[in-house]
């Protein structure tokens, strides 16, 4: 079974804390222009006009204008929709500023998961980020350590791992996906249900194995092979 590669995918999401928020940042003039100078970089890193994002969220092209220069903000209603456009999140839209984290590069064991629970959708992403689907925003997923009764079956089938389990693969009650984890490495098999879980990997001597249950949720455990 070929491994997934998943593409990392940016979310909006409006709540009432977002309310309070925005009421906040619209009286103050610095957030205004800090606003208007990214709504300004983005539009202008997508080769877009002002009138033609202002048609894409069905606004006057002065309005995007009067954005742009910090002479006001876009209406809550629109945030949604140019969070969209732009491929990021509305908080950034609400604060005028792309935040970096430092985890962003490094160990590939840190790497975070996001399952939804309405459709089975897999995000993954290689620091906390603001994640959405289906309408909800996820929770990174927090990995229990697998007791032994619990952990995967782990062959060395001449220079591969063939990796099997027994556990129940009900359309109800299965493991979605497997995914083996190092410092360097990432890599992702997805599961089905009705399907046994068997697959075979390049051969690994260390690393982690996680892998989701839709019923007892992310489990891990560690290889040390001799």
């Amino acid at each position: 079974m070929p491994f997934l590669f998943l593409q990392q995918f940016y979310g909006a999401w409006i709540d009432a804390g977002i309310h309070i928020g925005y009421n906040r940042f619209r009286g103050d003039n610095m957030d205004q222009v800090r606003t208007g100078g990214l709504i300004r970089r983005f539009r202008t890193e997508m080769g877009l006009t002002q009138k033609e994002l202002a048609e894409r969220i069905n606004v006057s092209g002065k309005a995007v204008s009067k954005w742009e220069t910090g002479s006001g903000c876009p209406d809550i209603s629109l945030l949604s929709a140019l969070a969209e456009v732009f491929g990021t999140d509305i908080n950034v839209l609400l604060t005028g500023e792309i935040s970096r984290n430092e985890s962003e590069v490094g160990n590939m064991k840190k790497m975070k998961f996001y399952v939804c629970r309405k459709c089975g959708n897999i995000i993954t992403a290689s620091s906390d980020a603001a994640v959405t689907c289906c309408g909800n925003r996820l929770s990174a997923l927090e990995p229990v350590k697998a007791e032994e009764s619990e952990q995967l079956k782990v062959e060395d089938i001449g220079g591969e791992m063939f990796v099997s389990s027994d556990h129940c693969m009900t359309k109800e009650h299965y493991i979605s996906f497997v995914a083996y984890q190092s410092d360097s490495c990432f890599m992702m098999y997805r599961q089905y249900p009705e399907w046994n879980v068997q697959f075979t990997m390049p051969l690994f001597r260390t690393g982690r194995l996680v892998w989701y249950c839709t019923e007892c949720g992310l489990r891990y455990q560690e290889l040390r092979r001799k």
